[in-house]
């Protein structure tokens, strides 16, 4: 413990525990609440930078987003009751994701608690299932016990996020209390054991697949496994949104398994006959509705590697369960003695095949031919560039065509939040300031975080924001369209001008109408010496990178009628 030399405010404690902890950025919307947080902060200016948004679930977005950037834990401030409720969507995509968060909400005094005070909530009831820990710091001699215990806990096992409410009258009062060290990450690691059965059960194969997903990796760890494929020749794959696990032009990758998946990659995960999931839950997107692998107990030999005990068994029972860290899985796997994998050579070799074969342009409807715009991206776009996404059919045309250079090239919510587009591409240019970013939405996607291009001007950030716009909300309208064809409500849209909007916030603005136009507004908007925006008009017809709505109208009629 360190100690501390005088009487200081609970917001003061708190921010010195922040930098103790290693915090280089915090992102907030002010509030009252907390201000005396805000007040202490002001002294740690040089050194922590504070980030302030325009809507407190950009800033929980944008501080998901770091989390999944650094490795580190995200830090997000915001104030009572309608800061925290907006500031919700980013923890629940901190959960599903498994990124480390901290959400620091200002919360009503001692003395008026329990009786609806303005703005008052149980935060403890509200995020219950959301978080790792909610808790409420009462007194400010205890914030070094709950802190360190927030960022031990928030990166420890399966990574997630942490809520710790903090009263307004408690921030204020003062303490003499030492402080805590800076936390430390400690993750399980795969006995001598477990590895020698897996080196025994890659020996039995024929027909081998590696599945790399999750959270807790690090550079060298995707630096580990990527060894432990090449020593053995394996076939891998990423799950839904975590493409960038090992560089996709590596010719052992062989695709993502996730929305849209290659029909021929769907077609090896069910003829593998050794899987060998590391770091991925196997949830719902991953295995196509639980359909791609059988439940419970899968009709091939399989290995779930995860850092999350209670994973393990969840869904699927595997012969061989380990449950370890990415970093310590991926380093045993590195050293361990190499098979001979002459046996699947044609294997590997022809998932590669597959996958280049899925990448290679597939023209859709309308005078924008999103294959192209994506080809053209993969021309003038760096190697190690960062593409971020929110959620929407738009995001297909990039995880189908685009390449991820390796480990944090690709930033996106496996829990399908829309909004996160934009905040997600700043949070990834103030992580990543020399790499060029790429944020890219759908028009539905944009406009709930939108707003957050003003961030972007505010601290001169240089990245790219591409707007993909049909019009409409197109994945729900296409799922409409298969259930209820032909009855359109709800999901058309009536947008503004995108490329204005963003000059009204100061920003490059283009727009692109024909595949032709696009080069030519891509090579302006990346010599901008600000932020740049591209409004792309698809047609709405372009619903998926495999088929057009009246397609899948036209079927879902066909259906309807043969019932």
């Amino acid at each position: 413990m360190v100690p501390s030399q005088s009487k200081r405010s609970g917001g003061r404690i708190l921010v010195d525990q922040l930098s103790i902890h290693g915090v280089d950025t915090a992102f907030c919307v002010p509030g009252e609440s907390y201000l005396d947080v805000i007040d202490a902060l002001y002294d740690y200016r040089d050194s922590i930078r504070l980030i302030v948004c325009r809507q407190d679930g950009g800033a929980s977005f944008m501080a998901e987003a770091y989390g999944k950037c650094t490795g580190r834990p995200g830090i997000c401030l915001v104030t009572r009751g309608p800061g925290a409720t907006n500031a919700s969507i980013g923890v629940h995509t901190a959960f599903q994701d498994s990124t480390p968060m901290i959400l620091l909400i200002g919360q009503v005094g001692g003395d008026v608690v329990e009786r609806e005070a303005f703005q008052e909530m149980d935060y403890r009831r509200m995020f219950g299932q959301m978080a790792k820990w909610v808790a409420q710091i009462d007194r400010a001699d205890r914030i070094p016990e709950y802190m360190s215990h927030a960022f031990h806990l928030t990166v420890s096992g399966r990574p997630g996020p942490v809520v710790l409410a903090l009263p307004e009258d408690m921030l204020v009062s003062k303490a003499e209390v030492a402080d805590a060290r800076p936390y430390k990450s400690v993750a399980p690691a795969p006995s001598v054991t477990a590895m020698e059965q897996l080196h025994d059960m890659l020996e039995e194969a024929r027909r081998p697949l590696v599945l790399l997903g999750g959270g807790g990796w690090s550079l060298q760890a995707c630096e580990d496994i990527r060894g432990f494929v090449e020593a053995n020749n394996l076939p891998v794959a990423c799950t839904f949104r975590r493409q960038d696990l090992i560089d996709n032009r590596h010719p052992n990758y062989c695709g993502d398994v996730g929305i849209g998946v290659n029909p021929a990659l769907a077609k090896r995960v069910r003829e593998a006959d050794l899987l060998i999931a590391v770091g991925a839950r196997l949830g719902e997107m991953t295995t196509g509705g639980y359909s791609l692998i059988q439940i419970p107990c899968p009709m091939k030999k399989m290995v779930h590697i995860h850092a999350g005990i209670e994973e393990l068994g969840r869904v699927y029972e595997a012969d061989l369960m380990i449950n370890s860290g990415m970093r310590e899985f991926a380093h045993r796997a590195s050293v361990m003695p190499a098979v001979d994998s002459s046996a699947w050579r044609d294997w590997t070799h022809q998932a590669r095949k597959d996958y280049e074969s899925n990448i290679e342009p597939q023209s859709c409807p309308g005078n924008v031919d999103l294959a192209q715009v994506m080809l053209e991206l993969r021309k003038q776009l760096p190697a190690n560039a960062v593409m971020t996404n929110g959620a929407g059919n738009f995001s297909g045309w990039i995880q189908r065509y685009w390449q991820y250079g390796g480990y944090r090239s690709q930033i996106g919510p496996t829990n399908g939040a829309m909004g996160y587009g934009v905040p997600s591409g700043v949070a990834a240019k103030l992580a990543f300031p020399d790499r060029v970013v790429v944020s890219v939405s759908g028009d539905g996607c944009f406009l709930m975080n939108g707003q957050e291009l003003a961030t972007a001007a505010q601290y001169d950030l240089q990245l790219l924001f591409l707007v993909f716009n049909n019009n409409m909300y197109g994945t729900i309208r296409m799922h409409q369209e298969r259930e209820y064809p032909s009855r359109v409500h709800g999901t058309d849209l009536r947008n503004p001008e995108f490329a204005a909007l963003a000059k009204a916030y100061g920003l490059y603005g283009a727009r692109v109408e024909r595949t032709e136009e696009f080069p030519a507004a891509l090579e302006a908007a990346l010599a901008q010496k600000t932020s740049a925006l591209i409004e792309i008009c698809v047609d709405p017809e372009a619903i998926t990178t495999r088929g057009t709505l009246s397609a899948i109208r036209e079927k879902a009629l066909k259906e309807h009628q043969d019932r």
